[in-house]
């Protein structure tokens, strides 16, 4: 899988702010350093509005402002080479139409030219994820002048596993990418720049859980550390 990739251009379409390092982040650590890979991030939506009211306030703007800053604090850390941002409703994409977001990532899509892309699982809980998923695969038809050859969906903790037992779109994954302990350490460190979204323990994005995930996730294929994902589509 790793050769598949290597030296691709890989973008990574996310909902929220850190998205990019909960669910691909140590891979992309990986295959940044190691494999050549040209990785971009298309961010969607802003990320934290829907934690205020309705009403402005200087400390909603000022908070905006400082998780805006912490993606690229957050960039560094992993090494993408390029981050886009858009200001999509935080658990609002719901109320925005769907082609607009299509647009965005059609347009980022012609920009970048990817030949592969890592986006949600579209089982997710939470709408923005739901939502950035359909709008990444209408922007990718299998048509016969599309250039995305791969597409893979990853897990987003705290999001992801959260959604029912019961439900039919659960999460499961078919590939499993090994990746070392200085990759998830990398992944960690880089969260822990997101001012307002890093938890302590147990919560999932806390900096042991991370590395629980990483570890469990390597011991269901015999490895220490690995991130596993939903190969979607494959035309090779």
């Amino acid at each position: 899988m790793l050769e598949l990739l290597k030296n691709k251009k890989i973008l990574i379409v996310v909902a929220h702010p850190d998205d990019e390092i909960l669910g691909p982040g140590a891979t992309m650590n990986h295959l940044i350093t190691n494999y050549g890979v040209s990785a971009k991030v298309v961010i969607l939506g802003e990320g934290i509005s829907s934690r205020f009211d309705g009403q402005a306030s200087e400390q909603k703007n000022n908070e905006l402002k400082i998780h805006h800053d912490n993606i690229y604090e957050s960039q560094k850390v992993i090494g993408y080479h390029s981050v886009s941002t858009y200001s999509f409703p935080d658990n609002r994409f719901d109320s925005v139409s769907l082609l607009d977001i299509i647009k965005v990532v059609e347009k980022e899509k012609e920009i970048f030219k990817p030949d592969v892309i890592f986006t949600h699982h579209g089982g997710d809980l939470n709408i923005d994820h739901q939502r950035t998923f359909e709008a990444v695969m209408t922007a990718c038809r299998p048509l016969a002048i599309e250039k995305v050859k791969n597409i893979f969906t990853f897990e987003v903790p705290s999001s992801t596993e959260w959604q029912p037992s019961i439900s039919l779109n659960n999460f499961l994954p078919n590939i499993f990418i090994e990746v070392s302990e200085g990759n998830i350490l990398k992944k960690i460190e880089a969260m822990e720049k997101y001012q307002f979204e890093r938890r302590e323990y147990p919560h999932p994005r806390s900096p042991e859980a991370l590395m629980i995930l990483a570890k469990k996730r390597g011991i269901e294929v015999g490895k220490y550390f690995a991130e596993s994902f939903c190969l979607i589509r494959s035309v090779n």
